[in-house]
């Protein structure tokens, strides 16, 4: 699939903001600590898919009721559903100075019926010729996903008889509709009930 720029310009895949806070304290203080013995680029990129993927927990999975989704929350908390984790782990992306942003799949349950959004991560490492997306959602029974720039490895593939939807854009900053839900949340199930079902 070929992967487009939601912004033009490249620096909007650096920039920090309200939400990918990288330049909080606690994300500069993470990525310090994921590669220091190294500045290339694609070490780094991996710790930092690979500290996501593997010590922030999916709130689903663990059964935390807690909502995070700026950056600086989810890495203190080591907490949050997979839009938290993509934000945090495009944070310490950037922090880096690798250009990253968001993307998304339209995901249904096994039936076909409760389509969600959700979220992943798009990276360029400094001569890349082109995106890739990974996963940090978090791998349990069924789900494998690794940190792979040739061959997508995802938690999960789409499936188009139940009209699921790989989003080509990659988005600077999460949807308006998605930041709604967070902010409006009071726990992680308020949160479920109310997250987009698509872009």
């Amino acid at each position: 699939m070929e992967l487009t720029q939601q912004s033009p310009d490249i620096d909007a895949y650096l920039a920090a903001d309200e939400v990918i806070d990288h330049d909080h304290p606690q994300v500069r203080e993470t990525a310090a600590r994921l590669a220091p013995d190294t500045d290339a680029a694609y070490p780094y990129a991996r710790a930092a898919f690979e500290f996501v993927r593997d010590t922030v927990a999916h709130s689903a999975d663990s059964g935390d009721q807690r909502v995070t989704w700026r950056a600086s929350e989810v890495l203190a908390t080591r907490n949050g559903i997979c839009h938290a984790k993509s934000i945090a782990l495009v944070a310490l992306l950037r922090a880096r100075s690798i250009p990253a942003g968001l993307c998304y799949q339209r995901l249904a349950g096994g039936d076909g019926t409760n389509p969600m959004l959700h979220g992943l991560v798009a990276l360029r490492l400094p001569g890349a010729e082109r995106w890739a997306r990974v996963d940090p959602r978090g791998n349990k029974p069924g789900v494998d996903a690794r940190f792979s720039l040739e061959n997508e490895r995802l938690a999960w593939v789409v499936r188009e008889e139940f009209n699921e939807i790989d989003y080509p854009v990659i988005c600077a900053a999460p949807p308006e509709a998605l930041l709604q839900a967070f902010r409006s949340a009071r726990d992680r199930s308020e949160l479920w009930r109310n997250l987009p079902a698509g872009l």
